[in-house]
């Protein structure tokens, strides 16, 4: 299983439907929460190259926002 992590913020609704997919399907990942955490916010433009949210890291796949598709291929 490669190792997902999501960065989000708690009004973010993708990050909310993001995080319901890996739920419904019995994926486990880290949430990261770039509302309360500076560092981890800099760390996250620094490897999507933008601020927006969700920023989901599927092993070395970085994904800028959430499609299921796109989400299940990088799975895979």
């Amino acid at each position: 299983m490669k190792k997902i992590t999501i960065y989000s913020t708690p009004t973010c609704h993708y990050c909310k439907v993001a995080k319901e997919f890996f739920d419904l399907n019995g994926l486990r990942y880290k949430e990261i929460d770039v509302q309360k955490d500076i560092e981890a916010r800099k760390k996250m433009v620094e490897i999507s190259g933008q601020m927006g949210v969700p920023v989901i890291v599927i092993g070395k796949k970085v994904l800028n926002g959430f499609s299921e598709e796109i989400v299940e291929a990088a799975l895979k």
